[in-house]
């Protein structure tokens, strides 16, 4: 059985809206003043411990948009690209980043279904909605939130009003750009 991991940016406040600032979010790009060599080798090793990635529409789209004509010596888009890659999406007919395949019935059993094979972890970047679903499903083993030092007063949260979600801390790291990695397993009734 594989686990599902969700990584997110998050800032203080918990917005988690345009980290990379191609959304035109008046936010957006907040990470970036942050980037560090050791945040970039965490998420390149969080890539090459999964192989798929399960993404929303939205951030689908963003990532298609991007990844594709992106190259670096680390190997970190050439595994993006290469990742069999399972967008949730009702309205998305015909992907054109390799790999697609799309989602469109419903998510939460064919996500248990992915969830059920063997291989390494499935991972989940931005996806706001998916993941949603997926914590209502009971489908999330692990959260990564690498949580930056900025408070921006605005944005999407990646859980909204009425979320209850009883979480166990796994890890901490403290980076020296004073990112916070925070990893959680939710914490499951007997």
């Amino acid at each position: 059985m594989r686990k599902i991991v969700v990584s997110e940016f998050v800032s203080l406040d918990g917005v988690m809206e345009d980290p990379g600032g191609a959304e035109g979010f008046e936010h957006g790009g907040w990470t970036f003043p942050y980037w560090s060599d050791e945040i970039g080798k965490l998420k390149l090793d969080e890539i090459l411990e999964a192989d798929a990635l399960l993404l929303g529409r939205v951030t689908y789209e963003g990532f298609a948009a991007v990844w594709p004509s992106m190259t670096d010596e680390q190997g970190f888009a050439d595994r993006m690209n290469s990742l069999p890659k399972f967008v949730a999406s009702r309205t998305l007919k015909e992907p054109e980043w390799q790999n697609t395949t799309v989602i469109d019935g419903d998510t939460a059993a064919e996500i248990a279904k992915l969830k059920a094979e063997s291989g390494q972890d499935i991972l989940v970047a931005g996806s706001r909605q998916l993941v949603q679903t997926l914590a209502q499903h009971d489908l999330v083993d692990e959260y990564r939130f690498l949580v930056y030092p900025v408070v921006l007063g605005s944005g999407k949260r990646l859980f909204g009003d009425g979320t209850h979600a009883p979480l166990k801390l796994r890890e901490t790291k403290p980076f020296a750009s004073g990112v916070v990695l925070l990893s959680y397993e939710p914490e499951r009734s007997a």
